[in-house]
């Protein structure tokens, strides 16, 4: 059948980036004709803080990709509704109610003259604005089905929309440089990583403040805000010497290192959805300390390789951090680290997007 994605598609970068190109070579190789419809400029600056583009690609570009939206101009989206208009499937990537409008043009050029599913990554932000809810409303009643990638983001798509809502796992979507056990060293290193993009339901704030006694911490992602606040909460706490933070944009290939010397990779989020970032640790060898929040807590299993706590909670998470610095815990939890096989979850995801069509 003839698929039509509208994502985002290199030189833009990140989480939604990965999943979408990697969504459209499964899809391929399932024997579909797919394309993806890009941006040529997908959000206001002020709207998006970090760098929205690379020069380098991480991953392979998916070959079929044309880049004509852009947000500044809506006859442009009406335009590509129309040109989609002959596709079986088209599926909207929504990352942000930012891209509504867009959305609305693209389904009033296609003039409901084919299925249109909207593949919802997180169905309302983590930091909302009021007009998030009306926004993901008037999308969601518009379209044919909703796919969301968590139960509680399911319920939540059905609260907009009287549109069937199907639940899919996300389907790993590393680059093949990430995948491989990059951390080889049997030493304990007395070293954390926290690394990702960085926004306040993350929970840098509340690692830094259960940092244990002699564990240092690497924090290496974009900071989206807070960089000021969180050198000042450094600081203050007097751990200049044990808190190493690399603010910017990391690339695929510089990934590998920042885990080579790390004893685990540590997510304390205060909530969330779906995350490709437990597998992104198994399979650089570490375990991961994670909080319970969306699919983490399915990803990491408890004391065998990785460490579960509650969300928020500065005690739970230095308790966890302490319990794994006991003697031999690294060392045992790292045995326990498995690399994700992906093949599973796409064949799931994808019968869940397109079916037996």
């Amino acid at each position: 059948m003839r698929v039509a994605i509208v994502g985002p598609a290199h030189p833009y970068k990140g989480g939604g980036v990965a999943h979408t190109t990697e969504l459209a070579h499964r899809l391929r190789a399932a024997g579909h004709d797919v394309l993806i419809e890009s941006w040529r400029a997908q959000y206001p600056s002020f709207l998006y803080p970090g760098t929205q583009t690379v020069d380098t690609p991480d991953g392979a570009p998916f070959p079929n990709v044309l880049r004509d939206l852009d947000w500044r101009r809506p006859d442009g989206w009406v335009r590509a509704g129309r040109r989609l208009a002959g596709a079986d499937l088209v599926i909207l990537v929504v990352l942000s109610p930012v891209q509504v409008p867009a959305y609305l043009g693209i389904l009033y050029g296609l003039r409901r003259r084919t299925r249109v599913v909207a593949l919802c990554h997180n169905v309302l932000p983590h930091e909302r604005k009021p007009y998030d809810v009306p926004l993901m409303r008037a999308l969601l009643r518009r379209v044919d089905g909703v796919v969301a990638h968590s139960p509680a983001q399911g319920e939540l798509a059905g609260g907009l929309t009287p549109a069937p809502v199907t639940v899919a796992e996300m389907a790993p979507h590393l680059p093949a440089v990430l995948r491989g056990r990059a951390r080889t060293s049997g030493e304990v290193a007395n070293r954390l990583l926290f690394f990702g993009l960085v926004r306040p339901y993350k929970g840098l704030d509340v690692l830094i403040r259960a940092l244990p006694e002699g564990v240092s911490l690497r924090v290496a992602g974009e900071f989206w805000g807070g960089l000021d606040e969180t050198k000042a909460l450094v600081a203050r706490l007097g751990l200049t010497g044990r808190v190493e933070l690399r603010p910017g944009y990391v690339a695929d290939t510089e990934v590998p290192g920042l885990f080579a010397d790390v004893d685990a990779l540590v997510l304390p989020y205060r909530g969330g959805t779906a995350s490709q970032q437990v597998w992104l640790g198994h399979e650089q060898g570490v375990p991961v300390i994670a909080s319970r929040v969306g699919t983490l807590g399915n990803h990491v299993t408890d004391g065998v390789d990785g460490l579960l706590v509650e969300p928020g909670s500065v005690e739970s998470l230095r308790a966890a951090l302490e319990a794994f610095y006991r003697p031999g815990e690294p060392e045992r939890l790292r045995a326990g680290v498995k690399p994700v096989d992906p093949d599973p979850y796409w064949a799931a995801y994808l019968a869940a997007l397109v079916g037996d069509r």
